[in-house]
């Protein structure tokens, strides 16, 4: 079989992995800011990559549960599925992890609006600069 015919089977591999980088580094930014701006909440360093893991995980694994039960009971509590599982993914990263603390209600509101939308600024804008530099590599 030549490496052509081969492509499209692996292709959806390659997106999988393509994404879950993507959704780590997307998480890592939302936590790093999330932290960055709130003072009742820090990661810490030599924990901080166990902290994103499990957050990432988390997420990933509670996401489309969540939106599928939302889905079923309240269409129009979709939307805020992603919130949720943000929420749940912090409560379970500090948790299980050493390397995140959050303390106080707001700081917990807060922790998870900022960190759902940095990690969504940041899904949205890595792929873009990832496909420019791959474009730029195949040019050469």
């Amino acid at each position: 079989m030549d490496s052509a015919r081969r492509l499209p089977h692996g292709a959806p591999v390659l997106r999988l992995l393509i994404s879950g980088v993507i959704y780590l580094i997307a998480n890592t930014v939302g936590l790093l800011v999330a932290a960055g701006v709130l003072d009742d909440m820090s990661i810490d360093g030599s924990a901080f990559i166990t902290a994103v893991l499990i957050f990432t995980a988390v997420e990933v694994l509670i996401q489309p549960l969540l939106t599928q039960i939302a889905v079923r009971n309240a269409g129009a509590l979709v939307g805020s599925s992603a919130l949720i599982a943000t929420l749940v993914g912090l409560i379970v990263t500090e948790w299980l992890s050493d390397g995140l603390t959050i303390d106080g209600a707001l700081t917990w509101v807060l922790a998870t609006v900022i960190v759902w939308a940095a990690a969504l600024l940041a899904g949205l804008i890595l792929p873009v600069f990832l496909l420019k530099r791959a474009a730029r590599s195949d040019a050469r």
